[in-house]
């Protein structure tokens, strides 16, 4: 179970549009999870989310909380101040999952500094709290 990232104000972001097919993904941060489809058939991990499963074409996906826990696989660090409202720099990653093999999505690394994030690093999901939906963000596991 990961935590809501609490102790400071999160920048502001425009949010997605959030349906049945998504809902599980933008809302399971409330429970500390972050949640994507899985497979029922092949228990295969599913994410952007779609309606089959694109390993063995079965429609019978539900979600279900994955560990939180990956690696960065690759990242930038923004220094353009896009938004004024969105301090500089930020760090931009692709993170790995560890539940299964190029499950990555692209998401934020916090709680460091943006010049100690490595390729490899070991990170942890914590959840920005938005009105209803649960922005997933990763910070590095151990000593930074």
């Amino acid at each position: 179970m990961s935590e809501t990232v609490s102790d400071q104000v999160p920048p502001p972001r425009f949010m997605p549009p959030v349906n049945d097919r998504n809902r599980h993904f933008w809302t399971g941060g409330a429970f500390g999870e972050l949640r994507m489809l899985h497979c029922q058939v092949c228990r295969f991990w599913i994410h952007p989310p779609v309606g089959t499963c694109p390993k063995c074409g079965a429609t019978t996906l539900a979600p279900e909380p994955t560990s939180g826990i990956g690696t960065v696989f690759t990242f930038t660090i923004n220094h353009h101040p896009y938004n004024p409202a969105v301090p500089v720099p930020y760090v931009i990653a692709v993170v790995e999952l560890d539940d299964q093999r190029d499950l990555r999505f692209t998401t934020n690394v916090v709680n460091c500094d943006p010049e100690e994030v490595t390729i490899g690093m070991p990170v942890r999901v914590l959840f920005e709290h938005h009105e209803d939906l649960y922005v997933p963000v990763f910070e590095p596991i151990g000593p930074a």
